[in-house]
């Protein structure tokens, strides 16, 4: 009986086949859009899962909301943390350190030469680590052995993929490596460790042993300088809230607040209220770490891949209403069909089999299509989510949640309908009186509307996120990063740093340079301090600012403005003792008239304020600007060629051309500033690409499925529109007829779609401090788009029906 069904099923298939195409390929489309955004949502939800116990790792944070002047979340904690929670609590079986600062002494991105070899090579992803990191995440080793690879000084623990790259067929261990032209002080290779998979938020190629390492005189031992990234693995069973209230109490109460009141840091007092130690699960990284401060530039977000797995439903659900409103309109043409089947003794239960025989069957083929379909498009998602994502081909449960989802929508789909099209009384069938067809218009019509409140919804939200993305990159932020070139590795040049940027002065095309890798764009260097009023120490509160190492040319070449005051000095030591702030500083301080007026680093040094700078957008346009400090001093792997010329091929070459005078062995890297900050918003972008082709298909969907209705509706009412034709109606007023319920319709999902929409955009907006307002245009434009598509898709069988002879329609009467 079941074979039957399918048998009839695929006759009825390609009887219609105008019908079974467009359900086919709209159901097709919308499985493919699922099965991209699901194998895009399971690889970010699956970051870390496959490390042994990875339950139990937890990476510390530190919650600084009642902080004033930095009001986020930190997971920078000092050298003696690590090992002072290993000892002082029974629950933790082990901790480790991981420093991954971008700039600081070597972490981030280097140049490298390897013994033997002259070429430099500049490569990524280098990080400090302890033994334990090790032993915690599960590393596993090619060459080396992994219990020991980072237990002596000055070792390095490489990649395959590096490996592969400069030692192929190869064992490296042994070798020396020197990092950015340093040639007395080599790390030798003790270990290649296999590559990090590509879901796990430890995206290294070199770990460096912290044996030894100190950033600084007495740093190991010193509870305020904070540069290391701190994991903990508990034991199994340990009840989290109240060890985390546990160790935040000891922590601070036994280490860090004695430690702040013996160094004259007078914010020991309330200490307490200042910071709440935490523990964030090895599990979470990846997609709870937007609000963290951690220089680790991270791109993803729970709320992205919500959005994502929204917009793959809805595509899939307007698709799955197709089928619904298709196989109901088509009801006038199974009515004598059923009615027959009953009066040769089908029974209800029948009929519903062969019409969910259907379903399932269109929803098979619509799968095993859209599977071949995701499988083609894989590469064009790959490049718009920017990750690197494979069809699961060899996974069976990718196979089996797959089927049993195709019998899912196959059934849910054809439910209504089997449903609806059994229930026929036979009688009344055969001897033509039912109005069939007519009698579910109203919940065609409500699925109408919904499809189409779906996909105004996504016409609204790809507006809003295109003016968001092109408000961020074209507003004014308070600095100039067009035409500025960022040169990387400028640190290689020592002591001739100066003299290369006063050569690159001397070429034309070249307004100015800079040396400072304290840049506005996110993941470059940073440090701050908390200050306070030098006659206020111990009195008022300190304020947390950032404070950056810059030379006397930034504030000029970068184009902030200088409001009040004077730059540091061209060459005048005695700018070492002076400090230029923002205007958030000034105001957090409360400082009037500042310029003269000094502040100190909360238990250290004091400046004298020299100038006041405009606020500018230094850590991009999701939160509020904070205070900031510019000091005279070197940091000095970034250098900041600002332009002034149409011809920016020829001046680079000329750059390029000193770069080799001076650096003769090493390549010359650069970038655009204004790549680099649009870079720092791809998440946007990202968005914006998801946005714009998920709604498109969805459109796409919803006007295949209008566009058969509307053929089956202009079929059923020939006989009516020929007749009013006989009767003296225009083409123009039957026109109006066959489309008028249509663009009712579309209204009505506008209406209901302008609130949801707004509600949606602006809770996405709301994470970005600076941001646009909702203009009542964008909800115009996407009504109009929705009206004039819905138009365009009804207006072919509406103007064939007003078209057609009277007389072929009439002559059956």
């Amino acid at each position: 009986m079941i074979l039957n069904y399918f048998k009839i099923a695929w006759r009825n298939l390609l009887k219609n086949k105008g019908f079974s195409f467009i359900n086919i390929f709209g159901l097709s489309i919308g499985v493919a859009a699922c099965i991209l955004i699901a194998i895009y949502i399971l690889h970010e939800s699956s970051y870390d899962k496959h490390i042994t116990n990875s339950e139990n790792i937890y990476r510390m944070t530190t919650d600084y909301s009642k902080v004033r002047g930095l009001n986020g979340t930190g997971i920078f904690f000092s050298a003696n943390t690590a090992p002072t929670v290993l000892n002082d609590f029974e629950e933790v079986e082990n901790t480790g350190r991981l420093m991954a600062v971008q700039s600081f002494y070597g972490a981030g991105s280097n140049d490298i030469r390897f013994d033997g070899e002259a070429t430099q090579h500049y490569e990524e992803g280098f990080a400090y680590a302890d033994q334990s990191i090790i032993d915690i995440m599960d590393v596993q080793m090619v060459y080396g052995d992994a219990k020991t690879v980072l237990t002596n000084p000055k070792t390095i623990v490489i990649s395959k993929k590096i490996a592969n790259k400069y030692f192929k067929n190869q064992n490296p261990i042994g070798r020396s490596m020197y990092l950015n032209g340093n040639n007395q002080d080599p790390f030798k290779i003790s270990g290649v460790m296999k590559d990090f998979a590509t879901n796990s938020h430890m995206n290294y190629d070199f770990l460096m042993t912290l044996k030894d390492v100190e950033f600084g005189e007495g740093t190991l031992n010193d509870w305020s300088f904070c540069a290391y990234f701190t994991y903990v693995l508990l034991k199994p069973d340990i009840d989290i809230k109240a060890f985390e209230q546990n160790m935040n109490t000891i922590l601070i109460k036994r280490y860090l607040k004695p430690a702040y009141k013996a160094a004259g840091f007078p914010s020991w007092v309330h200490l307490e209220e200042r910071m709440k130690i935490g523990l964030q699960p090895l599990t979470d990284i990846n997609l709870y770490s937007s609000h963290i401060f951690s220089q680790l530039n991270f791109s993803n977000d729970i709320k992205t891949i919500w959005i994502f797995g929204i917009v793959a439903l809805f595509i899939l659900i307007i698709a799955s209403i197709n089928f619904v409103n298709l196989s109901t309109a088509k009801s006038a043409n199974r009515a004598k069909e059923v009615g027959l089947r009953k009066v040769v003794g089908s029974t209800r239960r029948q009929l519903i089999g062969q019409f969910l025989a259907e379903s399932i069957l269109i929803s098979l083929i619509a799968f095993s299509i859209g599977i071949v379909l995701s499988a083609l498009c894989m590469p064009l998602f790959r490049s718009m989510c920017g990750i690197h994502l494979v069809m699961p081909w060899s996974s069976v449960m990718f196979i089996a949640t797959t089927l049993l989802t195709s019998l899912i929508v196959g059934i849910l789909a054809g439910l209504y309908p089997s449903f609806y099209l059994s229930k026929f009384n036979p009688v009344n069938v055969l001897k033509g009186r039912l109005s069939i067809g007519n009698k579910s218009n109203g919940l065609r019509g409500g699925l109408v509307v919904f499809q189409f409140v779906i996909s105004i919804v996504l016409i609204v939200g790809t507006l809003i996120v295109n003016k968001q993305l092109q408000f961020i990159l074209n507003s004014k932020i308070g600095f100039e990063k067009d035409q500025v070139v960022q040169l990387y590795s400028t640190n290689v040049l020592n002591f001739k740093t100066k003299s290369f940027r006063d050569e690159l002065k001397t070429i034309p095309g070249v307004a100015n340079a800079s040396i400072s890798d304290f840049l506005p764009l996110k993941g470059s260097n940073r440090g701050g301090e908390y200050f306070v009023k030098t006659e206020k120490i111990g009195i008022d509160e300190s304020i947390y600012a950032q404070l950056w190492s810059i030379d006397e040319n930034y504030i000029e070449t970068l184009g902030i403005q200088l409001l009040e005051g004077r730059n540091f000095f061209k060459k005048d030591k005695a700018d070492r003792e002076t400090i230029i702030i923002n205007q958030a500083l000034v105001k957090a301080l409360h400082l009037e008239n500042p310029i003269g007026k000094n502040i100190s680093r909360e238990g250290g040094r004091t400046w004298e304020i020299v100038g006041i700078v405009e606020d500018f957008n230094y850590d991009g346009m999701k939160q509020t600007i904070k205070p900031l400090c510019f000091v005279n001093n070197m940091s000095n792997s970034v250098m900041s060629v600002k332009l002034n010329t149409t011809d920016v091929s020829a001046t680079l070459a000329a750059i390029a051309q000193k770069w080799k005078a001076f650096v003769p062995d090493m390549a010359f890297r650069y970038k655009f500033m204004d790549a680099s900050f649009a870079n720092m918003y791809k998440n946007v972008s990202r968005i914006k690409a998801v946005f714009t082709t998920f709604a498109i298909l969805a459109i796409l969907v919803a006007c295949l499925g209008l566009l058969a209705l509307s053929a089956y509706m202009v079929e059923q009412r020939n006989r009516e529109m020929s007749i009013r034709k006989v009767l003296g109606a225009s083409v123009q007023t039957i026109f109006k007829l066959l489309t008028k319920n249509f663009i009712v319709l579309v209204i009505v999902a506008l209406i209901i779609a302008v609130p949801i929409a707004y509600y949606i955009m602006k809770t996405w907006l709301h994470d970005y401090e600076y941001r646009i307002d909702i203009s009542w245009t964008v909800f115009a434009i996407a009504g109009v788009v929705a009206i004039a598509i819905a138009l365009m898709t009804i207006s072919y069988h509406a103007i064939k029906s007003a078209l057609i002879d009277p007389a072929k329609v009439l002559r059956t009467e």
